[in-house]
Protein backbone atom coordinates (compact mmCIF):
# COMPACT_ATOMS: atom_id res chain seq x y z
CA UNK A 1 0.00 0.00 0.00
CA UNK A 2 1.06 3.61 0.43
CA UNK A 3 3.64 3.44 3.19
CA UNK A 4 5.95 0.80 3.51
CA UNK A 5 5.87 -0.78 6.89
CA UNK A 6 3.15 1.53 7.78
CA UNK A 7 0.31 -1.10 8.67
CA UNK A 8 -2.95 -1.43 7.01
CA UNK A 9 -5.70 -1.46 9.61
CA UNK A 10 -8.59 -3.84 9.33
CA UNK A 11 -12.06 -3.72 10.81
CA UNK A 12 -13.64 -7.20 10.04
CA UNK A 13 -15.32 -9.60 11.97
CA UNK A 14 -15.89 -12.49 9.59
CA UNK A 15 -12.75 -14.31 10.00
CA UNK A 16 -12.90 -15.99 6.38
CA UNK A 17 -13.38 -12.30 4.64
CA UNK A 18 -10.43 -11.66 6.71
CA UNK A 19 -8.06 -14.51 5.55
CA UNK A 20 -9.30 -14.07 2.01
CA UNK A 21 -8.18 -10.10 2.59
CA UNK A 22 -4.70 -11.13 3.77
CA UNK A 23 -4.04 -13.92 1.12
CA UNK A 24 -5.52 -11.29 -1.74
CA UNK A 25 -2.69 -8.50 -0.01
CA UNK A 26 0.04 -11.29 -0.29
CA UNK A 27 -0.79 -11.87 -3.94
CA UNK A 28 -0.11 -8.64 -4.88
CA UNK A 29 3.26 -8.44 -2.71
CA UNK A 30 1.87 -5.80 -0.15
CA UNK A 31 4.16 -5.66 2.61
CA UNK A 32 2.46 -3.80 5.41
CA UNK A 33 1.49 -5.43 8.00
CA UNK A 34 -1.90 -6.27 8.43
CA UNK A 35 -3.28 -5.27 11.76
CA UNK A 36 -6.88 -6.66 12.26
CA UNK A 37 -10.20 -5.56 14.87
CA UNK A 38 -13.24 -7.45 15.10
CA UNK A 39 -15.14 -4.15 15.39
CA UNK A 40 -15.39 -0.68 15.64
CA UNK A 41 -14.63 -0.68 19.03
CA UNK A 42 -11.77 -2.33 18.94
CA UNK A 43 -11.05 -0.17 15.97
CA UNK A 44 -10.76 2.89 17.65
CA UNK A 45 -9.24 1.97 20.88
CA UNK A 46 -6.14 0.51 18.71
CA UNK A 47 -6.36 3.85 16.84
CA UNK A 48 -6.14 5.44 20.11
CA UNK A 49 -3.78 3.79 21.79
CA UNK A 50 -0.57 5.99 22.11
CA UNK A 51 1.21 2.52 21.13
CA UNK A 52 0.07 1.70 17.91
CA UNK A 53 1.28 2.98 14.77
CA UNK A 54 -0.73 5.23 12.96
CA UNK A 55 -2.21 2.46 9.67
CA UNK A 56 -1.92 3.90 6.39
CA UNK A 57 -5.31 2.63 5.59
CA UNK A 58 -8.09 1.97 7.30
CA UNK A 59 -10.46 -1.53 5.21
CA UNK A 60 -13.36 -1.08 7.04
CA UNK A 61 -16.76 -3.57 7.04
CA UNK A 62 -19.64 -1.89 7.82
CA UNK A 63 -21.97 -5.02 9.39
CA UNK A 64 -19.84 -5.84 12.48
CA UNK A 65 -21.54 -6.46 16.56
CA UNK A 66 -20.77 -3.76 19.02
CA UNK A 67 -20.05 -1.04 16.73
CA UNK A 68 -20.77 -1.14 12.95
CA UNK A 69 -18.96 0.48 10.23
CA UNK A 70 -20.66 3.60 10.18
CA UNK A 71 -20.77 4.44 14.06
CA UNK A 72 -16.60 3.53 14.00
CA UNK A 73 -17.09 6.45 11.00
CA UNK A 74 -19.34 8.97 13.27
CA UNK A 75 -16.34 8.55 15.76
CA UNK A 76 -13.07 8.08 13.80
CA UNK A 77 -14.17 11.15 11.61
CA UNK A 78 -14.76 13.68 14.54
CA UNK A 79 -11.55 12.57 15.91
CA UNK A 80 -8.61 15.46 14.65
CA UNK A 81 -6.31 12.94 14.87
CA UNK A 82 -7.72 10.18 12.98
CA UNK A 83 -9.90 12.17 10.66
CA UNK A 84 -7.08 11.96 8.29
CA UNK A 85 -6.67 8.17 7.67
CA UNK A 86 -8.09 6.97 4.67
CA UNK A 87 -11.26 4.62 4.96
CA UNK A 88 -12.08 2.28 2.31
CA UNK A 89 -15.25 0.35 2.87
CA UNK A 90 -15.05 -2.91 1.74
CA UNK A 91 -18.83 -4.85 2.49
CA UNK A 92 -21.28 -6.87 1.54
CA UNK A 93 -24.04 -4.26 2.25
CA UNK A 94 -26.45 -3.41 -0.82
CA UNK A 95 -28.18 -0.56 1.11
CA UNK A 96 -27.68 2.50 -0.69
CA UNK A 97 -28.17 4.14 2.63
CA UNK A 98 -25.34 2.78 3.87
CA UNK A 99 -23.27 4.12 1.06
CA UNK A 100 -25.04 7.79 1.41
CA UNK A 101 -24.11 7.59 5.23
CA UNK A 102 -20.11 6.22 4.11
CA UNK A 103 -19.48 9.04 1.51
CA UNK A 104 -21.60 11.41 4.25
CA UNK A 105 -18.75 10.62 6.92
CA UNK A 106 -15.47 11.24 4.70
CA UNK A 107 -14.57 7.84 2.97
CA UNK A 108 -12.05 7.55 0.40
CA UNK A 109 -14.04 4.71 -1.21
CA UNK A 110 -16.89 2.23 -1.60
CA UNK A 111 -16.33 -1.42 -2.75
CA UNK A 112 -18.70 -4.23 -2.52
CA UNK A 113 -17.04 -7.82 -1.75
CA UNK A 114 -16.95 -9.97 -4.65
CA UNK A 115 -17.80 -13.50 -4.13
CA UNK A 116 -15.25 -14.52 -6.46
CA UNK A 117 -11.24 -14.79 -5.49
CA UNK A 118 -9.74 -13.51 -8.40
CA UNK A 119 -12.06 -10.44 -8.41
CA UNK A 120 -11.59 -9.95 -4.59
CA UNK A 121 -7.40 -9.82 -6.19
CA UNK A 122 -8.31 -7.53 -8.38
CA UNK A 123 -10.17 -5.31 -5.78
CA UNK A 124 -7.44 -5.06 -3.83
CA UNK A 125 -5.59 -4.93 -6.43
CA UNK A 126 -7.15 -1.39 -7.68
CA UNK A 127 -6.95 -0.07 -3.98
CA UNK A 128 -3.46 -0.87 -3.83
CA UNK A 129 -2.50 1.11 -6.85
CA UNK A 130 -4.50 4.08 -5.91
CA UNK A 131 -3.11 4.40 -2.95
CA UNK A 132 0.48 3.75 -3.92
CA UNK A 133 0.40 6.51 -6.38
CA UNK A 134 -2.21 8.95 -4.43
CA UNK A 135 0.18 11.42 -2.13
CA UNK A 136 -1.18 12.38 1.11
CA UNK A 137 -0.02 15.21 2.97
Amino acid sequence: MKVPNKPILLVEDDQVDVMTIRRALREIHVTNPVVTAENGEDALRYLRDAASDTPCIILLDLNMPIMNGIEFLQHAKADETLRRIPVIVLTTSEEQQDKVSSFDLGVAGYMAKPVDYRRFVEMMRSIDLYWTISEMP
